[in-house]
């Protein structure tokens, strides 16, 4: 298999401009301090969600319960409506 179509086999994150794995704790850790800090910056509505239609009805549920409750937002939109 080419290097361009392998899978990843862990998270990876960015240290000083380069990737390197790391463990799902840390990865997650980070994303959440990201979206925190976004938040406290700039507020919830400054934050956007685009979902997948590929997806379940019950991941899309999750993920605008998650926009709206966990960070304020209520900016979502997914191709669903198309």
């Amino acid at each position: 298999m080419s290097k361009r179509n392998a899978r990843l086999t862990s998270p990876l994150v960015r240290d000083n401009g380069i990737l390197r794995p790391a463990t799902w704790d840390e990865a997650l850790d980070r994303a959440a301090r990201g979206f925190r800090s976004a938040v406290e910056k700039k507020g919830g509505q400054r934050f956007g969600l685009f979902s997948c239609s590929k997806t379940t009805n019950e991941m899309n549920y999750l993920a605008q319960k998650f926009a709206r409750s966990v960070v304020g937002s209520n900016n979502i939109d997914s191709c669903n409506r198309t």
